[in-house]
């Protein structure tokens, strides 16, 4: 049995989410799946020492136009958040929470929230808001926000994020492959080369 592809991202980020609406049928080809691995760029930007993507002189600028662009290239329904980027953390959260219960269920609550902030202009960093689409998807609300307050789950969360950091991740989506680590959308081609035979 063939190791899972390990993918990294965070919820805020655009080319995370153009990623995810790949990732699953690229490791299904090579007969793969994947671990899905939500993260929070924060603390990976403090320890880089540099500011987030969207705020930084001249390449921020850039960016703006690379999301909708890079979208409208790999035809994917994009809607540029009027509030970006924002915090992820009470997403994670729930998706941690999820995949402990239901992996499937988690991955599905993870496109959700994807397809929520940049298609359907949902500010996914309003607690209230992720409980809404935990919901949608077949959770109780009130065992949602049990877990957003549940202590094992924020140390679930904080330990995940603390160990890719502590595995070099530092964007996304990172994407990992038997060790071998691919950083960003534009690297998928190099991920399925590498998926047929490692170069």
């Amino acid at each position: 049995m063939k190791a899972p592809i390990e993918f990294y991202f965070d919820f805020s980020s655009p080319y995370g989410y153009l990623a995810s609406t790949r990732i699953d049928a690229l490791a299904a080809k090579h007969g793969r799946s994947v671990s899905w691995r939500p993260i929070l760029l924060g603390p990976a930007f403090k320890a880089m020492g540099t500011p987030i993507l969207a705020h930084t002189p001249l390449k921020g600028d850039y960016s703006m136009r690379d999301f909708p662009r890079s979208a409208r290239f790999h035809g994917i329904a994009y809607n540029q958040p009027e509030q970006f980027p924002v915090s992820t953390l009470a997403a994670a959260r729930v998706f941690y929470w999820l995949k402990a219960r239901n992996e499937k269920m988690a991955i599905t609550f993870a496109k959700t929230v994807f397809q929520a902030f940049f298609v359907d202009g949902i500010n996914i960093s309003e607690p209230e808001r992720v409980i809404s689409l935990a919901v949608e998807i077949g959770c109780r609300e009130g065992e949602v926000r049990a877990a957003l307050e549940d202590q094992a789950v924020k140390d679930r969360t904080k330990a995940e994020v603390e160990g890719a950091l502590a595995k070099g991740i530092f964007g996304s989506p990172y994407i990992v492959v038997d060790g071998e680590p691919f950083w960003g959308m534009d690297r998928l081609d190099q991920v399925e080369r590498w998926l047929e035979k490692p170069f």
